[in-house]
């Protein structure tokens, strides 16, 4: 029995192993696994360009986003002129991950349903936002504002919190017929149906009820905020559902 129990011990082991090397999405980053690709997901980042990704109504303006490492790093010191990184591709019913740091002190945030247009001045005037913010930040103690939230309409769901600076946090953000789920390492913490009565008074009531594209949409672009800190973003993977 102990020999059987032994193996079966080793047997898992080795199984967890082979997971985490081969089908994994935690694995070599900014790659599908062969369990990935079978399953629809596609890479909008991969890992050397910026292909699939543009600065928000300037397609071809120089801009603070390079890459780096193997990475998306907005520079807060670029001297190129601020703005939002935005998908050349729109979204309706999709499921997006992305894992992201923060510098100290850091704010930033990614913005989905987008509609890009130049009489819309900026990314955040039409599009929801799961928040990024710094532990450091003045603004972490406020509910509204933490990671993970849908940024000031509801505090976290559930109560996460973020990865210590020097590791990358995991983020989720699930959107089908207009509901939307987002999640912060594992954990949920924003829900929202972007059709129902409740959002439209959320936003009769919010700072954004001025906008008039704000959360109306169910389908759109996805932004990467840019701040005045810096912010590193990889593994940016959708499934579109």
């Amino acid at each position: 029995m102990k020999l059987t129990l032994l193996n079966m011990a080793l047997c898992t082991a080795i199984s967890f192993v082979l997971f985490n090397a081969c089908g994994s999405s935690h694995g070599e980053p900014n790659a599908l696994s062969q369990d990935e690709s079978e399953a629809g997901w596609e890479l909008l980042f991969d890992g050397k360009t910026l292909k699939n990704w543009h600065i928000y109504n300037k397609k071809d303006a120089p801009s603070p986003w390079v890459v780096q490492n193997g990475t998306i790093y907005c520079d807060p010191k670029s001297d190129s002129q601020k703005g939002d990184l935005i998908s050349d591709n729109t979204y309706e019913n999709f499921e997006f991950i992305f894992d992201w740091k923060l510098e100290k002190e850091g704010n930033s945030g990614v913005f989905i349903n987008v509609i890009e247009d130049t009489n819309i001045n900026a990314t955040y005037h039409s599009g929801p936002e799961y928040q990024l913010l710094d532990d450091a930040h003045v603004d972490f103690d406020k509910p509204l504002k933490r990671s993970g939230c849908l940024y000031t309409f509801a505090p976290q769901k559930n109560f996460v919190n973020t990865k210590p600076r020097t590791e990358w946090n995991k983020s989720r953000i699930v959107q089908k017929d207009g509901k939307v789920t987002f999640y912060l390492n594992d954990v949920m913490t924003a829900e929202a149906d972007f059709n129902s009565t409740k959002w439209k008074e959320q936003i009769k009531r919010s700072g954004f009820k001025d906008y008039p594209e704000f959360g109306k949409n169910t389908q759109g672009q996805i932004a990467l905020q840019d701040w005045s800190r810096g912010v590193t973003f990889r593994n940016l993977k959708i499934k579109q559902l």
